[in-house]
């Protein structure tokens, strides 16, 4: 038998000053420390590319569609619709895979998808749905995250997974920074 739990995260407003206090407390530092700036690299083949709060450059991307400018061979964020998801798992996964291949030879990359896992579960999204099952949805996802180490995350609506995909790339510098690797290539 199996069980599923739904994960809610809540997140600050973007336009909240103390969402934005709480990013310039904890990053600036460590930008200022290195001499860089914080830019995420959205790829310029992105058709509908996200809206962050810093500075963006578009540029081509080998893997992913999201990435830190100096850092593109080492952290990417694959950003999904659910109706994307669902055609790149189904009909177009030898072309996901390579993507895929590439992603998982980075120190951390993962998919965004926007949607919500409990109303793909509950088949709420019958018209992203009509070619696949849930169940075989969240299997795709699962044997993602299992057979390539690049988890998918159900980040429940597109401004949901703005916020996410943010957190993740800065959560990355923030990591590599308290090692000591911060370093461009």
């Amino acid at each position: 038998m199996w069980f599923f739990c739904r994960v809610t995260i809540a997140f600050p407003s973007p336009d909240s000053p103390s969402l934005s206090r709480l990013f310039l407390s904890r990053y600036s530092e460590i930008f200022k420390k290195e001499n860089m700036d914080f830019r995420i690299v959205i790829d310029s083949r992105e058709k509908e590319p996200y809206t962050f709060a810093c500075e963006v450059l578009k540029a081509k991307l080998d893997a992913g569609d999201y990435s830190v400018h100096g850092f593109e061979q080492q952290v990417a964020v694959e950003r999904k619709s659910l109706s994307d998801f669902v055609g790149t798992v189904i009909h177009d996964y030898d072309r996901f895979a390579r993507e895929l291949e590439k992603l998982s030879a980075m120190d951390a990359a993962c998919i965004v998808v926007e949607a919500d896992l409990n109303a793909v579960l509950c088949n709420k999204h019958t018209d992203s749905l009509r070619a696949v099952s849930p169940q075989s949805l969240l299997g795709a996802a699962t044997y993602i995250g299992i057979k390539y180490k690049v988890p998918v995350f159900w980040c429940g609506s597109r401004p949901a997974a703005v916020r996410f995909t943010d957190a993740f790339l800065r959560s990355y510098i923030r990591e590599i920074s308290s090692k000591g690797d911060l370093c461009h290539e």
